[in-house]
Protein backbone atom coordinates (compact mmCIF):
# COMPACT_ATOMS: atom_id res chain seq x y z
CA UNK A 1 0.00 0.00 0.00
CA UNK A 2 2.92 2.36 1.13
CA UNK A 3 3.72 1.68 -2.44
CA UNK A 4 1.06 1.94 -4.37
CA UNK A 5 0.51 5.52 -2.61
CA UNK A 6 4.18 6.83 -3.48
CA UNK A 7 3.51 5.95 -7.02
CA UNK A 8 0.31 8.47 -6.88
CA UNK A 9 2.40 10.95 -4.31
CA UNK A 10 5.60 11.09 -5.64
CA UNK A 11 4.79 13.48 -7.86
CA UNK A 12 3.48 16.17 -6.17
CA UNK A 13 6.19 15.98 -3.16
CA UNK A 14 8.95 16.28 -6.35
CA UNK A 15 7.15 18.84 -8.23
CA UNK A 16 6.79 20.54 -4.72
CA UNK A 17 10.81 19.96 -4.36
CA UNK A 18 11.71 21.26 -7.19
CA UNK A 19 9.67 24.34 -7.04
CA UNK A 20 11.10 25.39 -3.66
CA UNK A 21 14.42 25.22 -5.15
CA UNK A 22 13.83 27.19 -7.92
CA UNK A 23 12.03 30.03 -5.96
CA UNK A 24 14.90 30.06 -3.57
CA UNK A 25 17.41 30.45 -6.10
CA UNK A 26 16.70 34.05 -6.73
CA UNK A 27 15.78 34.48 -2.84
CA UNK A 28 19.05 33.21 -1.91
CA UNK A 29 21.07 35.60 -4.43
CA UNK A 30 19.30 38.90 -3.49
CA UNK A 31 19.68 38.04 0.24
CA UNK A 32 23.54 37.47 -0.08
CA UNK A 33 24.43 40.25 -2.40
CA UNK A 34 22.32 42.76 -1.01
CA UNK A 35 22.03 41.96 2.62
CA UNK A 36 25.34 39.70 3.48
CA UNK A 37 25.44 36.79 5.43
CA UNK A 38 23.00 36.78 7.83
CA UNK A 39 19.92 37.29 5.62
CA UNK A 40 21.24 34.35 3.04
CA UNK A 41 21.56 32.39 6.25
CA UNK A 42 17.74 32.77 7.07
CA UNK A 43 16.93 32.29 3.34
CA UNK A 44 18.34 29.25 3.86
CA UNK A 45 16.91 28.43 6.88
CA UNK A 46 13.47 28.83 5.30
CA UNK A 47 14.38 26.99 2.57
CA UNK A 48 14.83 23.85 4.13
CA UNK A 49 12.01 23.88 6.30
CA UNK A 50 9.61 23.96 3.25
CA UNK A 51 12.05 21.15 1.88
CA UNK A 52 11.16 19.52 4.84
CA UNK A 53 7.61 19.89 4.54
CA UNK A 54 7.45 18.45 0.91
CA UNK A 55 8.21 14.98 2.60
CA UNK A 56 4.56 15.62 4.37
CA UNK A 57 2.78 15.62 1.05
CA UNK A 58 3.65 11.84 0.97
CA UNK A 59 2.69 11.82 4.66
CA UNK A 60 5.71 11.21 6.01
CA UNK A 61 6.50 12.46 9.36
CA UNK A 62 9.91 14.42 10.20
CA UNK A 63 10.38 14.47 14.05
CA UNK A 64 13.68 15.99 15.66
CA UNK A 65 14.36 15.50 19.08
CA UNK A 66 17.23 17.45 21.28
CA UNK A 67 16.60 17.04 25.09
CA UNK A 68 20.87 18.07 25.02
CA UNK A 69 21.68 22.02 26.24
CA UNK A 70 24.17 22.79 23.64
CA UNK A 71 26.34 25.39 23.96
CA UNK A 72 25.67 28.18 21.85
CA UNK A 73 29.08 30.35 20.84
CA UNK A 74 31.02 27.21 20.80
CA UNK A 75 32.13 25.35 17.81
CA UNK A 76 30.36 21.90 17.20
CA UNK A 77 31.17 18.63 15.42
CA UNK A 78 27.72 16.93 14.72
CA UNK A 79 28.17 13.67 13.75
CA UNK A 80 25.57 11.57 12.24
CA UNK A 81 25.05 8.30 10.25
CA UNK A 82 23.86 8.68 6.74
CA UNK A 83 20.38 7.16 4.96
CA UNK A 84 19.48 9.33 2.27
CA UNK A 85 19.34 12.50 0.63
CA UNK A 86 16.72 13.32 3.11
CA UNK A 87 18.70 13.70 5.96
CA UNK A 88 19.80 16.82 5.52
CA UNK A 89 16.98 19.72 5.63
CA UNK A 90 16.35 18.75 8.46
CA UNK A 91 19.60 18.76 10.27
CA UNK A 92 20.60 22.50 8.48
CA UNK A 93 16.88 23.67 9.89
CA UNK A 94 16.71 22.30 13.17
CA UNK A 95 20.33 23.12 13.55
CA UNK A 96 19.93 26.20 12.47
CA UNK A 97 20.85 28.51 15.39
CA UNK A 98 24.45 26.59 15.54
CA UNK A 99 25.42 27.69 12.41
CA UNK A 100 26.02 24.08 10.93
CA UNK A 101 27.83 23.91 7.81
CA UNK A 102 28.63 20.83 5.31
CA UNK A 103 31.27 18.94 3.64
CA UNK A 104 30.18 18.30 0.41
CA UNK A 105 31.25 17.33 -3.21
CA UNK A 106 32.38 19.64 -5.22
CA UNK A 107 30.07 18.48 -7.94
CA UNK A 108 27.16 19.55 -6.02
CA UNK A 109 28.17 23.31 -6.56
CA UNK A 110 27.12 22.94 -9.78
CA UNK A 111 23.39 22.81 -11.58
CA UNK A 112 21.22 22.37 -8.76
CA UNK A 113 18.75 25.67 -8.16
CA UNK A 114 19.82 26.95 -4.60
CA UNK A 115 21.93 24.34 -3.25
CA UNK A 116 24.60 24.95 -5.59
CA UNK A 117 24.05 28.63 -4.92
CA UNK A 118 24.09 27.76 -0.73
CA UNK A 119 27.05 25.27 -0.98
CA UNK A 120 29.20 27.58 -2.72
CA UNK A 121 28.60 31.27 -0.22
CA UNK A 122 27.23 29.26 2.86
CA UNK A 123 30.49 28.43 4.25
CA UNK A 124 30.74 24.94 3.88
CA UNK A 125 33.98 22.95 2.73
CA UNK A 126 33.44 21.71 -1.54
CA UNK A 127 35.82 18.74 -1.68
CA UNK A 128 36.91 17.28 -4.83
CA UNK A 129 37.38 13.51 -3.59
CA UNK A 130 40.23 12.74 -6.32
CA UNK A 131 42.63 15.49 -5.23
CA UNK A 132 43.28 15.07 -1.48
CA UNK A 133 45.51 18.15 -0.98
CA UNK A 134 42.20 20.29 -2.16
CA UNK A 135 39.82 18.23 -0.22
CA UNK A 136 42.62 18.84 3.36
CA UNK A 137 42.45 22.87 2.49
CA UNK A 138 39.17 22.94 1.94
CA UNK A 139 38.09 21.63 5.36
CA UNK A 140 40.66 23.17 7.21
CA UNK A 141 39.34 26.57 5.85
CA UNK A 142 35.94 25.27 7.15
CA UNK A 143 37.84 24.47 11.05
CA UNK A 144 38.97 28.17 10.37
CA UNK A 145 35.98 29.60 10.27
CA UNK A 146 34.50 28.00 12.94
CA UNK A 147 37.00 28.67 15.08
CA UNK A 148 36.50 32.33 14.46
CA UNK A 149 32.56 32.43 13.90
CA UNK A 150 32.01 29.85 16.85
CA UNK A 151 30.52 27.73 13.51
CA UNK A 152 29.63 24.61 13.87
CA UNK A 153 29.94 21.30 11.30
CA UNK A 154 27.89 18.04 10.00
CA UNK A 155 29.65 15.59 9.18
CA UNK A 156 28.60 11.41 8.02
CA UNK A 157 31.75 9.74 8.65
CA UNK A 158 30.44 7.00 7.00
CA UNK A 159 31.16 8.34 4.13
CA UNK A 160 28.77 7.34 2.03
CA UNK A 161 24.92 6.42 2.33
CA UNK A 162 23.42 3.55 3.93
CA UNK A 163 20.19 1.91 2.10
CA UNK A 164 19.12 -0.30 4.72
CA UNK A 165 19.93 1.96 7.64
CA UNK A 166 22.82 -0.77 9.10
CA UNK A 167 25.48 1.81 10.65
CA UNK A 168 28.77 1.55 8.40
CA UNK A 169 32.30 1.99 10.14
CA UNK A 170 32.87 5.56 10.81
CA UNK A 171 36.17 7.11 9.26
CA UNK A 172 38.38 9.69 11.04
CA UNK A 173 40.00 11.93 8.40
CA UNK A 174 37.79 15.14 8.04
CA UNK A 175 37.13 14.93 11.87
CA UNK A 176 40.61 14.66 13.04
CA UNK A 177 41.66 17.90 10.64
CA UNK A 178 38.78 20.04 12.03
CA UNK A 179 39.83 19.39 15.33
CA UNK A 180 43.32 20.28 14.98
CA UNK A 181 42.31 23.55 13.76
CA UNK A 182 39.45 23.74 16.07
CA UNK A 183 40.49 21.85 19.24
CA UNK A 184 37.81 23.55 21.38
CA UNK A 185 35.06 22.24 19.33
CA UNK A 186 32.43 19.60 21.06
CA UNK A 187 31.15 16.24 19.37
CA UNK A 188 27.99 15.51 19.48
CA UNK A 189 26.43 12.21 17.86
CA UNK A 190 22.91 12.54 16.05
CA UNK A 191 21.11 9.54 15.63
CA UNK A 192 19.17 9.12 12.22
CA UNK A 193 16.97 6.71 11.97
CA UNK A 194 14.35 5.20 9.06
CA UNK A 195 15.30 7.87 6.70
CA UNK A 196 16.39 5.62 4.63
CA UNK A 197 12.93 4.27 4.41
CA UNK A 198 11.38 7.08 2.25
CA UNK A 199 13.94 6.12 -0.48
CA UNK A 200 13.41 2.20 -0.18
CA UNK A 201 12.19 1.62 -3.60
CA UNK A 202 14.63 4.41 -5.23
CA UNK A 203 13.60 8.26 -6.24
CA UNK A 204 10.36 7.13 -7.47
CA UNK A 205 8.33 5.97 -5.76
CA UNK A 206 9.03 7.61 -3.03
CA UNK A 207 7.66 5.57 0.05
CA UNK A 208 4.49 7.17 1.74
CA UNK A 209 3.59 7.32 6.14
CA UNK A 210 7.32 6.67 6.98
CA UNK A 211 8.00 8.23 10.73
CA UNK A 212 11.77 9.40 10.47
CA UNK A 213 13.21 10.35 13.49
CA UNK A 214 16.49 12.75 14.33
CA UNK A 215 17.88 12.22 17.52
CA UNK A 216 20.45 14.06 19.34
CA UNK A 217 22.59 12.34 21.23
CA UNK A 218 24.95 13.30 24.40
CA UNK A 219 28.11 15.43 23.55
CA UNK A 220 31.17 13.91 23.93
CA UNK A 221 34.52 16.15 25.11
CA UNK A 222 37.22 15.46 23.07
CA UNK A 223 39.22 16.44 25.99
CA UNK A 224 42.79 15.42 23.92
CA UNK A 225 41.67 11.97 23.47
CA UNK A 226 42.61 9.72 20.60
CA UNK A 227 40.73 10.40 17.94
CA UNK A 228 39.88 6.60 17.29
CA UNK A 229 38.22 7.16 20.50
CA UNK A 230 36.30 9.32 19.95
CA UNK A 231 34.87 8.45 16.40
CA UNK A 232 33.89 4.65 17.92
CA UNK A 233 32.31 6.33 20.65
CA UNK A 234 29.98 8.47 18.75
CA UNK A 235 29.48 5.40 16.69
CA UNK A 236 28.95 3.34 19.10
CA UNK A 237 26.55 5.87 20.43
CA UNK A 238 24.73 6.23 17.53
CA UNK A 239 23.96 2.65 16.89
CA UNK A 240 22.83 1.41 20.20
CA UNK A 241 20.25 4.61 20.09
CA UNK A 242 19.08 3.03 16.49
CA UNK A 243 19.15 -0.37 18.38
CA UNK A 244 22.13 -2.01 16.78
CA UNK A 245 24.85 -3.90 18.23
CA UNK A 246 28.30 -1.75 19.05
Amino acid sequence: MKKLLGYILSPFSILAFFLVLLIFQPIQWICYRFFGYSAHKRSVDLLNLCLLRTFNILFNRVIFINKQNLPIGRPMIFLANHQSLGDIPPLIYYLRKYHAKFISKIELTRGIPSISYNLKYGGGANIDRNDSRQSIGEIIKLATRMKENKWSAVIFPEGTRSKNGQVKTFQVGGIATILKKCPDALLVPIAINNAWKMVQYGYYPLSTFEKMTWTVLEPIEPNGRPMEELVLEAENRIKESLGQTP
